[in-house]
């Protein structure tokens, strides 16, 4: 079973003949027979991660839809809400549009929108694949947004490879969806359709999509850095001294008097932050931003990564002044902070620190996400480019 580019099925393939012998797998595998020929890595990962929960694959699985109220209100709130019409638009436009629907899930897996095929529509609306519907693998097994949220990457699953006999019809093709300022994952792009009308472009074209959205959303960001910069003009031209303009997640909108930097850390008004090159800085709250300048109390910044009743904590303040701040870190970010620290000032790239984490370099885009996620927490104290300590910072791992 030979795969190509990502694709569950290799070009030029009997369809029909490869769906039996994928299912004559499948009956194998839930049957606790050795298979016929292995499943691929990333199926037997799925299947393996779906049979732990104890979910029946001779029968449709629970659904639990949401309410249309809710469903809304997810709208709503998504990211994805700048973007879905321009998703669908490109996804729909294609000659092949006529045989399969588009999905947009949010994070959870929920089901946002949905468009396409009114036949195939219909035969979704059977499988419960509505809106409202959670499709992650604990909920309905192996299935292409499941599998992509799962394994945080690109997903193409064909016919058997479904862990529930009722979508072995089926053929479904997603991508997850980051927000390109943070990294944070917003949802899943998926095509879905017979598994017969199945075609090898669908992969490249769902890529296409993905990176459309992203692309857009980075657009949206620049243009709200721009809005803010213009609505603060007349206090930047009354204030002296270094400062920087910041929206509420930390990116930086307009700097005087110290380097550029792209972001900070998300600023609050409960805390001082430190910022290198400033030093700790006292946050001050505009109609729309932040205003952030130096506490000229302190001067330099030190943090220390301990373990406190079992919990990463990353403890910061200024060498001079008592102002402080700390922050819970998952142990994957504690462990990406030991890993930076022990690198000193030449960093880590994002090969050597998937490695480092990993054992290999496959984990190179998860390692971005998770150091995006990283800097989201600790704003400027990770550098990039490469990834290390930012100057100016001392970090101490205290265990």
């Amino acid at each position: 079973m030979t795969q190509y580019a990502g694709s569950a099925v290799a070009p030029g393939t009997d369809l029909g003949q490869y769906a039996r012998a994928l299912l004559r797998v499948h009956d194998a595998v839930m049957g606790g027979s050795p298979p016929p020929v292995s499943p691929r890595p990333l199926v037997f990962r799925s299947w393996r991660r779906v049979l732990g929960v104890g979910l029946d694959p001779t029968r449709a699985n629970a659904r639990d839809p949401l309410t249309r109220a809710e469903v809304e209100r997810r709208r709503r709130t998504s990211p994805l809400a700048l973007v879905v019409d321009e998703i669908r638009t490109m996804l729909t436009s294609v000659a092949d549009a006529s045989r399969f629907i588009v999905v947009v899930t949010d994070a959870d897996g929920v089901i946002l929108w949905r468009e396409g095929s009114p036949g195939v529509l219909r035969r979704a609306d059977v499988l419960g694949f509505t809106e409202g519907a959670t499709w992650t693998e604990d909920h309905v097994g192996t299935n292409a947004i499941g599998t992509a949220l799962a394994e945080r990457a690109p997903v193409q699953l064909f016919s058997a490879e479904h862990f529930e006999e009722g979508q072995h019809p089926w053929y479904c093709t997603a991508s997850p969806i980051h927000d390109p300022r943070t990294g944070a994952l917003l949802g899943v792009i998926d095509v879905s359709g017979p598994a017969l009308t199945l075609h090898p472009a669908l992969i490249a074209l769902v890529d296409s999509a993905t990176r459309l959205a992203e692309a857009r959303l980075w657009r949206y960001h620049e243009e709200s850095l721009h809005r803010l910069r213009r609505s603060a003009e007349h206090i930047i031209a009354t204030t002296g001294g270094p400062l920087l303009l910041v929206d509420d997640d930390g990116w930086v909108a307009h700097h005087h008097g110290v380097l550029v930097r792209d972001r900070i850390a998300a600023p609050r008004e409960d805390r001082p932050i430190a910022v290198p090159g400033l030093g700790l800085c006292l946050p001050e709250r505009l109609a729309e931003g932040w205003l952030v300048r130096p506490d000229r109390r302190a001067a330099t910044i030190v943090g220390h990564l301990r373990t406190v009743s079992g919990d990463a904590v990353l403890e910061v303040s200024g060498a001079a002044d008592g102002g402080a701040w700390r922050a819970s870190l998952t142990p994957r970010h504690a462990e990406i902070l030991r890993r930076l620290a022990a690198a000193g000032t030449e960093g880590l790239s994002a090969a050597r620190l998937s490695r480092a984490l990993f054992g290999d370099d496959e984990h190179q885009v998860t390692v971005r996400a998770e150091v995006s996620r990283l800097r989201r927490a600790v704003g400027a104290l990770v550098a990039t480019g490469p990834y290390r300590i930012a100057d100016g910072v001392r970090l101490v791992c205290e265990d």
